[in-house]
């Protein structure tokens, strides 16, 4: 038997404390041939004169997860902000320097739960299919 040795690979596909075996590693085999002694009919010595490896060892590779894992940031209230923009209806847009649709890729620092209805200027680009309506996905 040729056992298996392991080793650790960063992976950075993987959020950090989420880390798995990606390779199972496998013991190897190998034939070991003798040249055997007989004293008397008796064994009286043995010696390897040949080893040839039937099966290479696999290495075992476990992945260790370096992704920080994305925590959303938390929505700011209207009221912490200075109140709501009146070219939005149907839910409080805050008045800030930059306003994203909740659940969204945006990074704020204010949010609005939408749907919301554009009833002047879409000031923070919130409606991206320009129907009227943002933040209704």
């Amino acid at each position: 038997m040729l056992p298996f040795d392991a080793v650790t690979v960063d992976d950075p596909t993987r959020d950090i404390g989420q880390d798995a075996i990606s390779v199972t590693g496998q013991d190897g085999s190998k034939v070991l041939t003798y040249e055997v002694t007989y004293t008397d009919g008796v064994e009286s010595g043995r010696v390897v004169v040949a080893e040839n490896v039937v099966a290479a060892p696999v290495q075992q590779v476990t992945s260790i997860g370096t992704r920080q894992p994305y925590v959303a940031p938390a929505p700011v209230a209207a009221s912490a902000v200075g109140g709501c923009d009146s070219n939005y209806a149907g839910a409080c847009v805050p008045v800030a320097s930059d306003v994203d649709c909740a659940g969204g890729s945006g990074n704020g620092p204010a949010y609005v739960q939408g749907p919301v209805t554009i009833v002047g200027s879409d000031v923070y680009d919130l409606d991206r299919d320009g129907d009227g309506v943002a933040c209704d996905r």
